[in-house]
């Protein structure tokens, strides 16, 4: 069955001399992998700078039931990046968001309402001049409302712990070591309420950035099997010291 629909790139990898296997979010299907057969000219229409990370491209895909690869008919860039490509920033964010991006949709259905806040968010990001310094946070902890697991910010009281097993806070600490103490609690009260607009107005060091990155990252590994040690996260830690 052929497919047209709208996709986000999220991992890349090359396969034999002139193979490579695509992971897509697209907004129809959900995640699928592709295989592409790299032209060795440059006449070809597919060319790997198509397929760099968080590429938003228009796809035809030709889907087939039980086939682990599907195959790539065609692909065009459907935004083309002012400045995400450019900016080391940018792309040191980038990289590590398509590489959580990968770990946390594989196995989910397809949301067109995911879909679409992922690619809003990057063009926010590539249409950015400053003060987007908190924007993984601010990301990584609202894709979590699509998956299921958003905690709900209106319950939060000053001294309360943060149970990450039940997605609540709580008065006192759970009879479970997956839990946050009350001041990392309240960096995850905080964190709910910053939007991509309002982001800059919570000042954080790097310290404190990496810290919660971890927590994130601690908080999705309770709810989304097999989620590994990111590769990507060494780069994320050393923006903006």
């Amino acid at each position: 069955m052929l497919v047209k629909t709208e996709a986000i790139v999220l991992r890349s990898l090359k396969y034999g001399e002139s193979r490579l296997i695509i992971d897509l979010l697209t907004e129809s299907e959900g995640m699928v992998a592709v295989a592409v057969n790299m032209p060795k000219t440059q006449r070809g229409k597919l060319k790997r700078q198509l397929f760099q990370p968080l590429t938003l491209l228009s796809v035809e895909l030709d889907m087939r039931q039980n086939r682990e690869l599907q195959h790539l008919r065609d692909a065009r860039i459907s935004v083309p990046f002012s400045s995400l490509a450019t900016e080391p920033a940018k792309l040191g964010i980038a990289l590590f968001l398509a590489e959580f991006l990968y770990f946390c949709s594989r196995g989910e259905e397809a949301s067109e309402g995911m879909f679409q806040y992922v690619r809003n968010s990057i063009l926010w990001l590539d249409g950015s001049r400053s003060n987007y310094a908190n924007f993984h946070l601010v990301f990584m902890m609202r894709v979590s409302r699509f998956i299921g697991f958003m905690p709900n910010v209106d319950d939060y009281r000053e001294g309360d712990c943060f149970d990450m097993r039940n997605a609540c806070f709580v008065r006192s600490s759970p009879l479970h070591p997956d839990y946050l103490p009350a001041e990392d609690a309240s960096h995850v009260s905080t964190l709910l309420r910053m939007n991509f607009e309002t982001m800059h107005l919570f000042r954080l060091s790097r310290s404190e950035r990496n810290r919660i990155v971890d927590i994130i990252i601690s908080y999705y590994r309770l709810h989304v099997p097999s989620f590994p040690e990111m590769r990507s996260l060494s780069v994320v830690r050393e923006l903006w010291a």
